[in-house]
């Protein structure tokens, strides 16, 4: 069965492959297609799909925006138009929020003696800078044991140094989508730990905004999950898709293509995106 993976983020988000390289590993995983899905941005896009032209593989345009429906949710965007205006102007505020939040952040670190500089970080690691770069900063620093440790710590929600970021509506974010020409996925429902009553409002309520998939395959689901997810999928008419959620050294425990999802759920979302087989 040839396989696929619709769900990984690279350096232009919070990955630590660059886009070209995600690709190059994908086709030794001897992987048929992946999705890079970076978060609030396709910037990296156009570097994956020409080292995808080059390898033989398949790559799919893609983003992940951060919405909130009562709580934090994702929503994925697949065949999106990369250079449309709707989408590029909202990822570029959404960018600047970003590392604004992020400035805050490493001030506040600095401001009790924690050695975080951060232009520095941004000479290091690039234009977006995530949590996870300060976790790996931390850890480097010999402030934390590992990664975990340094969220846990430091960074996570709830600790001294996490601030909020702007989240934008799900409406919001799914009406981008789809003025970019893309299709909305309601991405890893079992995240946002909802019994059946709460997730079926919510895909209900993501369908009448024009949700057109949902996750069903994603890192560490059991074949239960899966299953109870593909038959939710079916019941609403909705695509199936499904990712690792790969970002690289960050999540170590993630390995790209781990979902081991089949291509006939690219075939799927391709129909319905109006694509060629």
């Amino acid at each position: 069965m040839r396989e696929i993976d619709l769900h990984l983020h690279t350096t232009a988000s919070d990955g630590t492959y660059t886009p070209a390289q995600a690709v190059e590993l994908a086709r030794e995983l001897g992987l048929a297609a992946v999705a890079v899905t970076d978060h609030d941005t396709a910037a990296g896009y156009a570097e994956a799909a020409r080292a995808g032209a080059a390898l033989g593989i398949e790559v799919v345009p893609g983003i992940e925006i951060s919405t909130k429906f009562g709580r934090a949710v994702h929503i994925l965007g697949y065949y999106i138009d990369p250079e449309a205006e709707s989408l590029k102007a909202v990822s570029d505020w959404l960018v600047r929020d970003r590392d604004q939040r992020n400035r805050k952040m490493a001030e506040l670190m600095a401001a009790d003696g924690l050695p975080v500089d951060y232009d520095q970080m941004r000479r290091r690691f690039g234009a977006v800078i995530g949590r996870p770069h300060f976790a790996e900063l931390l850890v480097e620093l010999g402030l934390a044991e590992n990664m975990q440790d340094a969220f846990d710590r430091y960074v996570e929600k709830g600790r001294k140094y996490y601030l909020p970021r702007t989240i934008l509506p799900i409406e919001r974010a799914i009406e981008i989508i789809r003025q970019a020409g893309g299709q909305p996925v309601l991405a890893h429902p079992f995240q946002y730990r909802l019994d059946d009553g709460g997730l079926r409002e919510l895909i209900e309520h993501c369908l009448d905004q024009g949700l057109k998939g949902m996750e069903c395959r994603y890192s560490g689901y059991g074949p239960e999950q899966t299953a109870y997810l593909e038959r939710l999928a079916g019941e609403y008419g909705l695509v199936k898709t499904g990712g690792s959620d790969f970002h690289g050294a960050v999540k170590p425990q993630i390995s790209l293509g781990g979902a081991h999802v089949p291509y006939a759920f690219l075939a799927e979302l391709k129909a319905s995106a109006g694509q060629k087989p």
